[in-house]
């Protein structure tokens, strides 16, 4: 049922545009009952919300050379990449608009946890800083300007971004490894 629902939904927003997409629209697509879509999801924000959030790429799309310094700008300006664009800014928007702010952490972090991770645990250079640091000082801000913005971002932006954070953090160079979830660890 889920999987016609989101196919129903995906369908929709291609042929109607966002705007057109309602829940009596995507049960008939689906060949579901509106009750039953307002049982799982609640209403249209959170079923759109749903399926962007399963379209949230996890896995890293670049491959890790060893060298934080070209790895993490590299993945920054992919990432940058991604997200700038309308459908990956339709996509946040999506993802916001059916978040309730009950679960641990937004969807659009979560989505990106890894592929830092992945990077930093790739490092032959020492790695001083957790994952969080990375989202505070790259991520967290490439969202915000994508959220509360319209216009296209300054293109180098995560990319410098990533630059500065890996100089600043190589000067205090010391431990090494980079946890998902719990920071540095030894």
């Amino acid at each position: 049922m889920q999987e016609a629902v989101h196919a129903a939904v995906v369908a929709l927003i291609d042929e109607l545009g966002r705007e057109g997409v309602t829940v009596p629209r995507v049960a008939a697509r689906a060949g579901v009952t509106p009750s039953t879509i307002y049982r799982r999801w609640s209403d249209i924000a959170t079923l759109v919300s749903d399926v962007a959030r399963r379209n949230l790429r996890t896995d890293c799309p670049v491959k890790p050379c060893g060298r934080l310094s070209e790895d993490l700008p590299a993945w920054a300006e992919m990432y940058q990449d991604e997200m700038d664009s309308t459908p990956g800014r339709a996509m946040v928007r999506d993802v916001l608009r059916g978040w309730d702010g009950r679960q641990k952490a937004c969807p659009l972090l979560d989505a990106v946890r890894p592929s830092i991770a992945l990077i930093c645990d790739a490092s032959v250079e020492p790695v001083n800083f957790d994952v969080e640091a990375v989202i505070d000082a790259v991520v967290a801000p490439l969202l915000t300007r994508i959220i509360f913005t319209d216009a296209p971002l300054p293109s180098t932006l995560a990319r410098d971004a990533a630059v500065a954070f890996v100089e600043r953090h190589s000067l205090n160079a010391g431990r090494s490894g980079c946890s998902q979830r719990h920071g540095v660890r030894t």
